[in-house]
């Protein structure tokens, strides 16, 4: 299964290192030895030393058809663990990245591993054509990760043209590029949104289950979706898609409710329950969820969509107060730190996959909420506020962005 497809470069064991992880030193010098160069060593040891516990680990055997892959959306929260991961695992592959740097991408989130010979980071818009046509030839790019998106449900309640910008036409400027260039492997990262509400007496959505999304985010990222088969099925382009729960961890930009509510938490402030905090989510952590995209990348079907999941599942209200305690905040002073606020204008109860299809390619979630969450928490205790600048505007209970004047200020039509 899983254990028997991945080489295991890193163990706790023996040394005791600064995050609270252990390492045995001998495995930093197997990581080392990929790489030639003695620079690179030391920003090998940076990014050991964070919280990448799984970085060194990798899919044996390789695709050999990869030489040069591109990460779109690479400087955000799960494009960066996944940039991280691949420069260190994989010296054979050059890695570049494409990021706007939107508010909330930063390159604090790839600070680590400047001066990898095998990284690059080129700042751009995905909805350029021209842009993206010339970084695919002059890269000479074989195979993309997918990204960059706007995904924060409250802020496409408000400013859902630009949603339709980033996730469609983005996707679809990336989609025709790729067609042109002959990309081996285009991997689309969605989200089990587009799956829109399931019903607890209802079965888990299986790969095949009928889209119905829900809000403006997931329309758009269904929608593109739906260009992505489509230039599966017209042009022969090889797709992957994969969906994904709710994933939280490290370097997360702070509107999403786990980062959110720690963030909100450090400063002395409230967690916001919109409506009653009775509407549940299951919670993956980022590391699982880059794992997976690994395998994927190497072991995944061409056509294929690959659902991410865990049965791991919790209320809004009994998370606020989970993080309460691991906050040592009494049940009795609870309520003063619990406001309750209105609702979205519609807020799906819940969301629910069966991810049986990845399972027997052989991965599965490794780390339990418990230890994901400690992680989480203490990262954010060292980071939440010079990571990003202020995050003030984050923390209110619906950080809704403000429509254009006018469609005209995006210029794409």
């Amino acid at each position: 299964m899983y254990e028997g497809r991945i080489i295991n470069i890193l163990h706790k064991d023996n040394v005791k290192i600064t995050n609270g992880y252990t390492l045995n030193e001998s495995i930093r010098m197997e990581l080392k030895s990929r790489f030639t160069d003695s620079n690179v060593h030391e920003i090998i040891s940076k990014v050991l030393d964070s919280d990448l516990e799984d970085i060194g680990k990798r899919v044996e055997p390789i695709n050999l058809n990869i030489k040069n892959i591109l990460v779109t959306g690479g400087a955000g929260f799960i494009g960066s663990f996944l940039v991280r991961k691949l420069v260190i695992s994989y010296p054979e592959f050059n890695i570049v990245v494409v990021d706007k740097l939107d508010y909330c991408g930063s390159l604090n989130n790839l600070k680590m591993i400047k001066g990898m010979p095998n990284y690059s980071f080129i700042k751009g818009d995905i909805t350029s054509s021209d842009f993206m046509t010339f970084i695919l030839k002059e890269k000479k790019i074989d195979t993309i990760y997918h990204l960059a998106a706007q995904t924060h449900v409250d802020n496409s309640f408000g400013d859902s043209f630009e949603f339709t910008k980033n996730n469609i036409l983005g996707t679809h400027v990336l989609l025709e590029a790729a067609k042109v260039h002959n990309i081996k492997r285009f991997i689309h990262v969605s989200t089990d949104e587009v799956y829109g509400e399931v019903a607890k007496t209802s079965p888990d959505c299986h790969e095949e289950s009928i889209l119905a999304p829900s809000n403006p985010y997931s329309a758009t990222k269904a929608a593109a979706e739906c260009l992505v088969k489509a230039y599966h099925k017209s042009f022969g382009l090889p797709i992957i898609i994969t969906r994904s729960n709710n994933i939280y961890g490290p370097y997360q930009y702070p509107e999403k409710i786990c980062s959110k509510f720690i963030c909100s938490l450090i400063r002395g402030g409230k967690c916001y329950i919109h409506g009653d905090g009775s509407n549940s989510r299951k919670y993956l952590y980022v590391g699982d969820l880059i794992n997976a995209l690994d395998l994927i990348l190497h072991l995944g079907h061409i056509g294929e969509i690959y659902n991410i999941g865990t049965n791991f599942e919790i209320s809004n209200l009994d998370l606020a107060k989970i993080f309460l305690q691991q906050f040592n905040i009494s049940e009795r002073d609870q309520h003063n730190y619990l406001e309750f606020v209105q609702d979205r204008p519609f807020n799906d109860r819940r969301y629910s996959v069966d991810y049986t299809k990845l399972k027997e390619l052989g991965w599965k979630p490794k780390v339990s909420w418990e230890d994901g969450i400690k992680k989480t928490i203490a990262w954010y205790k060292k980071n939440c506020e010079k990571w990003w600048g202020d995050i003030s505007n984050a923390l209110v209970p619906h950080p809704l962005k403000t429509l254009p004047q006018s469609l005209d200020d995006y210029n794409y039509l």
